[in-house]
């Protein structure tokens, strides 16, 4: 299989080519990504994109079908992440999370791609009551990122696939140690407060509900959607995690207080209610998807993250203002001149041109005047 993954150079992407890789071991993956976070590693004991075939960098909104030749899969990982960065950058939101997303969707189609992957997300739900949703139930998207996701998915549903099979995985929460560590999770925030104040100060008073799932199980779902048949339809929207997973975020504080010793907990009382509360049902992804059920407990995430951050010796008390969290970077970025409002890269003016070899022993050849048109054969 050969299989383009875009948007692989975030916090899922490396765990995901990790995953592939082990089993997949004869499958040609490409990666495609801007690079907004590429430089934000964590506990890599190497560049993971060195797990790939050929990495290429370009803005998923000018992706081009030659791109695409001769992929039998794609799985679309590429988007503005949450929503802080949704609610700064509306505009790109919905230019990268739902219109390139759509227009990947109709490249891949003409080129002959067999099944497509959308990472979608729960958050969709909005405030959805007492009832854990299932995918039936209405939709109450509240804001930017969550709209974007509901509108790709919708634009997926009508488009015509021309026999390719659509799987839009609407993602728990997620959880766990990635070599692009990300501190702007619920639990992965915990933790980290938890190491570095010994106080895990929660925002809200704590009752909203959170599914979660480890980016190691996010990586098992992709995984069945790039090998499952048309027989659960050609285009399906399933919610992807596990019954098990459905937390209070306070719980979740006390569960990470409980494995760290010496930690408290902090809950504003006083917080003005979050009206993004949901439970969600995942008895439909247990029926199509019986082999690649999630396997990571929440202690084991727990302890994974507590492991890493401590093998990274963390003390950063202030992570919160730091490039821990994705919406920091993006604006540095911005701040040091490096991208515009629009998220584009701006050009870096008449550099000199630059070969680097390729596994094969020949060279790939490149002008360098910013992540839109490198290409790097690792």
């Amino acid at each position: 299989m050969r299989i383009l993954i875009a948007g692989n150079m975030g916090y899922i992407g490396p765990v995901l080519v990790r995953h592939l890789r082990m089993q997949h071991p004869e499958a040609w993956i490409a990666g495609y990504d801007t690079g907004y976070f590429g430089h934000c590693l964590t506990d890599a004991g190497l560049l993971p994109e060195c797990r790939a075939d050929v990495q290429f960098f370009g803005d998923i909104r000018r992706i081009t079908q030659d791109a695409l030749s001769g992929i039998d899969a794609v799985v679309q990982l590429a988007a503005i992440s949450n929503d802080p960065m949704g609610n700064t950058f509306e505009v790109p939101t919905n230019e990268i999370n739902h219109l390139a997303s759509v227009r990947l969707a109709e490249l891949a189609r003409d080129a002959g791609v067999k099944r497509y992957v959308f990472a979608s997300s729960c958050s969709m739900y909005g405030a959805a009551g007492d009832r854990p949703r299932r995918e039936d139930d209405p939709l109450n998207p509240l804001t930017a990122y969550a709209r974007s996701k509901l509108a790709t998915e919708e634009g997926l549903r009508a488009m015509d696939r021309g026999g390719m099979v659509v799987t839009a995985l609407r993602f728990a929460t997620a959880c766990g140690m990635s070599p692009r560590l990300r501190l702007d999770l619920v639990l992965n925030d915990f933790v980290a407060c938890a190491l570095a104040n010994r106080e895990i100060t929660v925002l809200s008073d704590g009752t909203p509900w959170r599914p979660l799932i480890h980016v190691e199980d996010m990586a098992r779902a992709i995984d069945w959607a790039l090998e499952r048949t048309s027989g659960a339809g050609e285009f399906l929207a399933v919610n992807a995690g596990s019954d098990e997973w459905n937390y209070q975020v306070r719980d979740l504080a006390h569960a990470v207080a409980d494995m760290i010793p010496g930690v408290r907990v902090s809950i504003n009382a006083d917080a003005p209610p979050d009206r993004r509360s949901y439970r969600v049902d995942f008895s439909l992804f247990r029926q199509f998807a019986p082999g690649h059920q999630p396997q990571v407990s929440l202690s084991r995430a727990i302890d994974g993250l507590r492991k890493g951050l401590e093998q990274m010796n963390f003390r950063d008390g202030a992570f919160r203002n730091s490039s821990f969290m994705r919406l920091k970077v993006l604006e540095e970025h911005i701040s040091s001149g490096r991208l515009n409002e629009a998220l584009y890269w701006k050009p870096l003016g008449n550099e000199p041109r630059m070969q680097l070899s390729g596994k094969s022993g020949g060279s790939t050849s490149f002008d360098h005047v910013g992540p839109a048109k490198e290409e790097l054969a690792l």
